[in-house]
């Protein structure tokens, strides 16, 4: 079992769909709230947010974006004031690889998790923020996880207890 030290720098949540279901269609315009800290409720997501409840055992009750990529994807696209919130991810975070997380079972601040699958990034992600950007965030675009027990999570540093494999 592993604990690195994380950050969870901000929380997001959206009552509605921008894209999904929006394909030969604009987007729509559902505001994004930034939280400080939300209730995670096993198999269901975060409450108040667009997938809560959305599908039994849906591998995206909640999605993580890596603080890391976000400070790339300001620098390589020359967005110094881009906000975090147009990626449409839940949880941005701070000191783990994301990637790594893929088909496992993890704890943060008490709330468990399992890695579902990376959180592929679509052509939405060249029209919401900016062109090119679905290429470069390739097997970087984060990740979608079940949510396997009931938490509140908060902003600010924590730790990530790694727990097993379920593959």
């Amino acid at each position: 079992m592993i604990s690195p030290s994380i950050q969870i720098h901000a929380i997001y949540i959206s009552p509605g769909h921008d894209f999904k279901g929006h394909h030969g269609k604009p987007r729509s315009n559902h505001p994004v709230r930034r939280l400080d800290e939300a209730h995670l409720v096993a198999g269901q997501g975060i409450e108040g947010d667009r997938y809560f409840g959305h599908a039994e055992n849906f591998k995206g009750q909640a999605t993580f974006f890596d603080w890391a990529v976000y400070q790339e994807v300001k620098a390589r696209f020359n967005l110094p004031e881009l906000d975090p919130e147009l990626f449409r991810r839940n949880i941005l975070i701070a000191g783990v690889d994301l990637n790594q997380l893929v088909g496992k079972q993890f704890e943060i601040s008490g709330i468990q998790f399992e890695g579902s699958e990376e959180c592929s990034p679509c052509y939405w992600m060249d029209r919401a923020v900016t062109p090119g950007l679905e290429d470069f965030l390739k097997d970087r675009g984060g990740l979608r996880v079940r949510i396997l027990s009931d938490g509140l999570l908060q902003t600010g540093h924590t730790r990530l207890k790694l727990r097993e494999s379920v593959v």
